[in-house]
């Protein structure tokens, strides 16, 4: 039986399908990153061997043991951010994105991080995934406040959380070493009470698209 609430479990709003990941994932997994070097790299912290490296089948094999654990602890959520464009069942892996660093009692809150394949950037997919998570959050694992710590310099992952209504608040200097320095982060967060009357974030964000 799961020790963590609301986990494992799977998410969807139209086109937009967040699971676990499987085992299966590897090779997709491996592929979509490799590609997406150039998108993803100047954001991430930088990894102790080749971008090529980092992101092989073995490496997504060892996250997922690493993610299934910390699920069962209660210490994340991560899911595989899929894509069923026509609606027809065969929904394509385009991204990642974890409910991570779970504090529970007082504080109920955690982090946030995503990335998507950016062929597939500008398609509504990223936002839809986060209502959904935060949604889940919220309402079936017990959270109330997420947060997410993003560079000022990414304006594509900033355009997100400020669609939907997530709160600037800090200014983290120097915050993590990344392509090559210690870079800033701007925090952005939401409660649940900033939701609560809209019925949800994925309800907020279909208004803000007008769905």
């Amino acid at each position: 039986m799961s020790a963590h609430p609301g986990w494992p479990a799977v998410l969807t709003d139209g086109p937009v399908i967040l699971r676990p990941f499987r085992r299966s994932d590897a090779a997709a997994w491996s592929q979509t990153r490799r590609e997406n070097q150039h998108w993803l790299a100047p954001w991430e912290p930088i990894p102790p061997c080749s971008w090529y490296e980092a992101n092989s089948p073995a490496v997504f094999r060892r996250m997922l043991r690493e993610s299934n654990k910390a699920g069962r602890q209660g210490r994340s959520m991560t899911f595989a951010v899929c894509y069923d464009e026509h609606l027809t069942g065969d929904a394509r892996l385009v991204g990642q994105i974890t409910v991570g660093n779970i504090v529970r009692r007082a504080f109920c809150s955690a982090y946030v991080g995503y990335w998507v394949d950016g062929r597939y950037a500008g398609r509504g997919i990223t936002p839809t995934a986060l209502a959904l998570v935060t949604d889940h959050a919220f309402n079936h694992a017990g959270l109330h406040r997420i947060e997410v710590n993003i560079r000022p310099e990414n304006r594509a992952s900033r355009r997100v959380v400020e669609k939907l209504g997530f709160r600037q608040e800090a200014l983290h200097r120097r915050y993590l070493h990344i392509d090559g320095d210690w870079r800033d982060h701007l925090g952005y967060a939401l409660t649940v009470e900033d939701v609560q009357e809209e019925g949800g974030l994925v309800a907020r964000w279909h208004r803000i698209r007008g769905s």
